[in-house]
């Protein structure tokens, strides 16, 4: 897939960024994909996967509208 660069709603330029994703611990990271639905975990909080299963996830925005595209690349 090529990089997206206008807006599927406007036509403006689109801008690319991530959405940070905060841990209990208060490190920041990339949000991820995972496959299916959440699995809570029992006694800690928070869903089971596994990050072999996951992929990290794009963000585009355009830059009039604040339209949000989100892409999942393997």
């Amino acid at each position: 897939m090529s990089e997206v660069t206008t807006c599927a709603k406007c036509g403006r330029r689109m801008e690319r960024g991530f959405l940070p994703d905060r841990a209990d611990s208060g490190q920041t990271h990339p949000a991820s994909w995972v496959a299916g639905d959440p699995v809570p975990r029992r006694f800690i909080g928070g869903v089971k996967f596994s990050s072999k299963e996951s992929l990290p996830v794009t963000a585009y925005r355009c830059t009039k509208c604040g339209f949000l595209e989100l892409y999942a690349r393997a």
